[in-house]
């Protein structure tokens, strides 16, 4: 538990750094340099003596999905949505972890339906004022598809590891990085306009401290601590870092929000938690 605690406190900086000074670099380069980073970090723990191909291709899988594709949606995002509604969608990172846990049980509770609509309806409250709904929507639904993708990555790596007690987790986490950064450079290859391309060398400094601590390092510790919780603990942890982001996004940041809109829409949320919470009881 101390792993995960640790890491939200870290990531909670992390939505003000993107919103606050990569925001105009763009998203795709911001996230394959990022996960180029985290992998070069773990390289040279990398061990391929009693990996299996099949098991490093579904390492190299799943990394793609909860490192790979989830970057991509989460970094696009910030185009859209300021910091603290990023935040705050990622209240439904739980909700995930609790359906692709029921579709791993092969159990779906029908109530997950209901946790789900009241939290999207939270989402689509929490909107940018002065944006256009159709807009807000966009940034909303690239920050729930990238709560999946983090959320699968976490219950399928979770679940692998499990199966294989023989594999330590700083031998293979290259091969995750390995699969992120092909999805993100592929991303950036076909999106990313590189002669238009400036970083400044702040810019640099704030790449490098996500690269290496806030993904690189903090993934691992991340996805550890995940196997020696339970899945209801695990959910649960997923919301640590909101009130930390939201709080360092509107003190630091001074961005502008609808409270009225934003109070009714954690409401929501946390309705959908309740339901949530609820389903898992039963």
């Amino acid at each position: 538990m101390l792993y995960l605690i640790v890491v939200s406190f870290l990531w909670g900086f992390s939505f003000v750094i993107i919103k606050g000074s990569l925001v105009s670099l763009d998203s795709n380069f911001v996230s394959f340099a990022r996960l180029l980073l985290s992998f070069i970090v773990f390289i040279p723990f990398m061990r391929l003596a009693g990996l299996r191909i099949r098991d490093g291709i579904h390492l190299a899988f799943i990394g793609s999905v909860q490192f790979g594709f989830m970057y991509v949606a989460y970094i696009a995002a910030y185009q859209y949505l300021p910091a603290h509604t990023i935040v705050l969608m990622t209240t439904t990172t739980p909700l995930f972890i609790t359906l692709f846990s029921a579709v791993y049980e092969r159990k779906l509770q029908k109530a997950f339906l209901l946790a789900a609509l009241l939290a999207v309806a939270g989402g689509a409250v929490i909107r940018y004022p002065g944006q256009p709904l159709s807009t807000s929507i966009y940034g909303i639904l690239l920050v729930q598809i990238s709560n999946a993708a983090f959320a699968f990555g976490q219950i399928a790596y979770k679940r692998l590891m499990h199966s294989k007690p023989d594999l330590r987790d700083k031998n293979v986490f290259g091969f995750m990085y390995a699969g992120a950064v092909a999805v993100a450079g592929l991303f950036s290859f076909v999106a990313t306009d590189y002669s238009q391309l400036t970083v400044r060398s702040h810019q640099w400094f704030f790449l490098l401290y996500l690269g290496i601590v806030a993904s690189g390092v903090c993934f691992f510790l991340w996805n550890y601590g995940a196997r020696k919780v339970n899945e209801g603990a695990l959910a649960v942890m997923n919301n640590m870092k909101i009130p930390i982001g939201v709080v360092l996004s509107l003190l630091i940041l001074r961005e502008a929000t609808d409270y009225g809109r934003l109070i009714v829409g954690c409401l929501l949320l946390a309705s959908a938690l309740w339901v949530n919470r609820r389903i898992r009881k039963t």
